[in-house]
């Protein structure tokens, strides 16, 4: 088959899938504007495209996603006309719709099928709208609204889109029928060969500083540390825990940007705010067990995980992180929000510890006791892998699932 993955930061969730359809024998193509001029990447033949406009500066607030999208949709569209003149015609498109570029692809072949990656529906529910009232909406009506135009470019790949897969049951369910009958929930998969315990794992934290398995690390990772993955929460919870742990060493990975959610006061980032509302009551000889490593290459943060003597993860009703199941995989104590999406990996008590998002004494408590109590870790990290290893190991269950779904994909009707 011939087949076109379209990502615009590929290989983003076709990362093990598009070298794994290479390997099958498929021609494998990616549309991306990472790249300046046709190269390969593990077999796939890469294809750029340029986007050649930006957003209006007085577009009504609640269009300006769209249009962002129709903008690289559009351009997406312009280069796969010149790449049909040229004689590429796809069997099957597998699309990441979130950023809007394949919504035009299947004007240019309409007898390709489609495949979408479904991340998330934007729900108005109370579960989702205003889960944190710090951060509260006010004008309720108006976000219900604004909800609705910018789940305007899920609603026009439901009308392209032959079929869906989603990582998890809670992101998949985020998706209205009759569409969510179309989406086949199959993780990414987690690549346990990789991501494993490792006892003499090393951990650089700063020029002269290095922890092990020897030392109490407790870690906590965003991509970008925000509100919407609870940094707000552990930061005001980081007082209490120096206290009650003297010898822990606490880790932290993630960027200064905005992932997801409300972005900071201008000038300022939401790392800067919370140090700066807990700094005064933290000692300096206990701020110098706080690390701060940013973004790092994944051998660092691999071995974060593997030094990790608990992990603590917190986020809002959203996508679940890769991290959080990478942190299982390598046997890591989990400590986590009991919050839906968190709860379809960790079982409490079983592969880990829910606490509620928003309390912070009870995170401080809780962390307190398993770092206590080692049998206990050791029993709900080893869970915690096995979990892993039957429900999201990438060679033994995801990616054989996945190839087959781009195989059934194939035959689908139009």
């Amino acid at each position: 088959m011939r087949i076109l993955i379209i990502h615009q930061n590929f290989p983003g969730q076709y990362k093990h899938l598009a070298p794994a359809l290479v390997e099958q024998g498929h021609q494998v193509f990616s549309l991306t504007p990472k790249v300046e001029k046709q190269t390969k990447w593990k077999g796939v033949t890469l294809l750029p495209y340029k986007i050649s406009r930006s957003s209006s500066k007085d577009v009504h607030p609640w269009l300006s996603d769209l249009e962002t999208k129709v903008i690289r949709a559009e351009a997406c569209y312009r280069h796969a006309l010149g790449l049909k003149e040229k004689g590429l015609e796809p069997d099957v498109i597998l699309a990441h719709h979130g950023w809007g570029e394949p919504m035009f692809l299947k004007d240019v072949w309409p007898n390709a099928k489609m495949g979408l990656y479904c991340e998330l529906y934007h729900l108005d529910s109370a579960e989702t709208v205003n889960f944190d009232p710090e951060f509260e909406t006010k004008d309720l009506s108006g976000n219900a609204l604004r909800l609705r135009l910018r789940n305007l470019n899920n609603a026009l790949h439901f009308d392209v889109g032959d079929a869906g897969i989603s990582p998890t049951e809670f992101q998949a369910g985020t998706f209205p029928q009759p569409f969510r009958d179309k989406i086949s929930v199959i993780h990414d998969g987690i690549d346990t060969e990789l991501v494993k315990p490792k006892a003499d794992a090393v951990l650089q934290v700063s020029a002269t500083q290095s922890l092990t398995c020897a030392d109490e690390v407790i870690t906590f990772i965003n991509r970008n540390l925000e509100p919407y993955r609870g940094y707000h929460v552990f930061m005001r919870a980081l007082p209490k825990l120096l206290k009650a742990r003297p010898n822990a060493q606490v880790v932290l990975l993630g960027g200064d940007e905005v992932s997801y959610g409300a972005k900071p006061p201008a000038g300022k980032t939401w790392k800067q705010i919370y140090i700066d509302e807990v700094r005064a009551q933290i000692s300096d000889e206990d701020w110098a067990r706080v690390h701060f490593l940013g973004r790092v290459p994944y051998d660092v943060f691999l071995a974060m995980m593997q030094v990790s003597r608990l992990h603590i993860y917190l986020t809002y009703p959203f996508v679940l992180s890769w991290s959080l199941l990478e942190a299982m995989s390598a046997e890591a104590a989990i400590l986590a929000s009991d919050t839906a999406p968190v709860r379809e990996a960790i079982r409490h008590e079983e592969t880990g510890w829910l606490t509620d998002f928003f309390d912070a004494d009870a995170l401080v408590e809780k962390a307190d006791a398993m770092l206590d109590d080692a049998q206990l870790r050791a029993r709900l990290g080893k869970a915690a892998r096995e979990f892993v290893l039957q429900t999201y190991d990438l060679k033994a269950h995801c990616l054989p699932r996945q190839l087959d779904w781009v195989t059934g994909l194939a035959d689908v009707k139009i």
